[in-house]
C-alpha cells in the first residue's frame, strides 16, 4: 500500500500537477494518519476510489497543509479534499476564495454553527480542549480546573501545552483573542510564559509528558488524552472552566472542504458524502481518538463529554478567524524560541 502510494505521488508530481484520474482522490489530511487512514481505507473498499493522502508533521500539520493549498493558488490545485482537524484554517481558505461550493447529501443533519451557510465547508467529529493531569502527582483536590491555572506560579515548570503556532492550540489561542479581546488574551499568554509553562511540539507530546510524570498537567485534545487514559496510564481528564461564569470548554470540529478547481471533483464529492455519515462518526467515536459525533442521527455511548453534557465555550469561529493573524503574530513572537 505505502509503496503504491509513493509511486503514485512521484509520477503525479513529476508532471508538475496532480492530473485527474477517475479512480483516485487526493486528500490533504491534518487528522493524524492513525485515525484518518482507516476511514480512507474503508472508503476505498466501499467505492473502489483510491484516496492519495498527504499528511504533515505533528508540529505544523494544519498550518502546513493550509499553506500548501494557498501556495497552489486555486488555478491548478493538487488537493481535492481538505480534511482539517480544526476549523479556523479552513475559514482562512474560505476567505481567500479557495473552496468550492458543495452541499453534501446529509448536510442538514449537522448543527448550523458547524457548517458553512454557503456550503463551502462542513464540520463533524469534534474534539475538546482539555486538561490532562497525572493522578500520581496530583490528588483530586489539588487538580487544576481552568486555563488560568497555567498562569499560577505554584505550577511553574510543572505544566505545559503545545506550541501555540499550529493545529488546535493555535485555534484555541485565536478563539481566546475573540473571546477575551486582544489585551486580555495577550496578558494571559504572557503570564503563562512568565510563569514557566513548558512548550512541546504537539498535543500528543504534552499528553505523553503528563502520563510519564514529566509534567503534573497540561492542555491537550481529547483524542490524545483518551489514548493515555485507555492505556492505563496514571492520568485523568479535566474539562476546564466549568465554574459558574467560566468561559467553558472549547470544542473544535474536524472540517471537510473541496478545493476550488479540484482535479477529481466527482470523486471528491463522493468522499465528502461518505465521510459525512453517521457510520463514519460512529467509527471515529468508537475508535482510539474517541471523537465526538455532531450529527443529530448519531446516538452511541461516548467516552468523553459533549457540548450538550458540560459547559461549552461559546465562540464565534468567524470572529476567531479574523483574529488569526493578530493571535499568530503575538504567539510567534512570544514563543519563537520555546523548546
Amino acid at each position: 500500500m505505502k509503496k503504491h502510494l509513493l509511486l503514485a505521488w512521484a509520477s503525479l508530481l513529476a508532471g508538475g500537477c496532480l492530473s485527474s484520474h477517475s479512480n483516485e482522490v487526493v486528500v490533504y489530511s491534518a487528522l493524524d494518519a492513525e485515525f484518518s487512514q482507516p476511514i480512507l481505507d474503508d472508503f476505498e473498499q466501499a467505492t473502489g476510489i483510491k484516496p492519495l493522502a498527504k499528511f504533515d508533521a505533528e508540529s505544523t500539520k494544519t498550518l502546513g497543509l493550509t499553506q500548501a493549498i494557498i501556495a497552489e493558488g486555486g488555478e491548478r490545485p493538487r488537493c481535492d479534499v481538505f480534511w482539517n482537524n480544526e476549523i479556523l484554517n479552513t475559514l482562512r481558505l474560505e476567505q481567500r476564495g479557495l473552496l468550492a461550493v458543495y452541499k453534501p447529501k446529509l448536510a442538514e443533519r449537522y448543527p448550523a454553527m458547524y457548517r458553512s451557510p454557503e456550503h463551502l465547508w462542513h464540520g463533524f467529529a469534534a474534539r475538546a480542549r482539555v486538561i490532562i493531569v497525572n493522578t500520581d502527582l496530583l490528588p483530586e483536590e489539588e487538580r487544576p480546573s481552568s486555563i488560568y491555572d497555567l498562569t499560577d506560579e505554584k505550577w511553574s515548570g510543572r505544566c505545559g501545552l503545545a506550541k501555540p503556532l499550529f493545529g488546535t492550540t493555535a485555534t484555541h489561542v485565536a478563539c481566546l483573542f475573540a473571546q477575551l479581546g486582544d489585551e486580555k488574551a495577550k496578558e494571559l499568554l504572557q503570564t503563562m510564559k512568565d510563569r514557566g509553562v513548558r512548550i512541546y511540539s504537539g498535543n500528543k507530546q504534552v499528553a505523553t509528558a503528563v502520563s510519564a510524570g514529566e509534567l503534573a498537567f497540561g492542555f491537550t485534545d481529547t483524542d490524545d488524552a483518551i489514548v493515555e487514559v485507555e492505556s492505563a496510564r496514571p492520568v485523568a481528564i479535566v474539562y476546564p472552566d466549568q465554574q459558574e461564569g467560566g468561559m467553558g470548554t472549547l470544542f473544535i470540529p474536524n472540517t471537510l472542504s473541496i478545493v476550488r478547481g479540484a482535479p477529481n471533483e466527482a470523486e471528491a464529492k463522493r468522499l465528502v458524502d461518505y465521510l459525512l455519515t453517521p457510520e463514519v462518526e460512529i467509527k471515529l467515536a468508537k475508535g482510539p481518538s474517541a471523537q465526538i459525533p455532531l450529527s443529530e442521527k448519531v446516538d452511541v455511548p461516548l467516552r468523553v463529554a459533549t457540548p450538550n453534557t458540560i459547559r461549552a465555550m461559546k465562540v464565534d469561529f468567524n470572529a476567531a478567524a479574523e483574529k488569526w493573524d493578530t493571535a499568530a503574530r503575538f504567539a510567534r513572537d512570544l514563543f519563537a524560541t520555546a523548546e
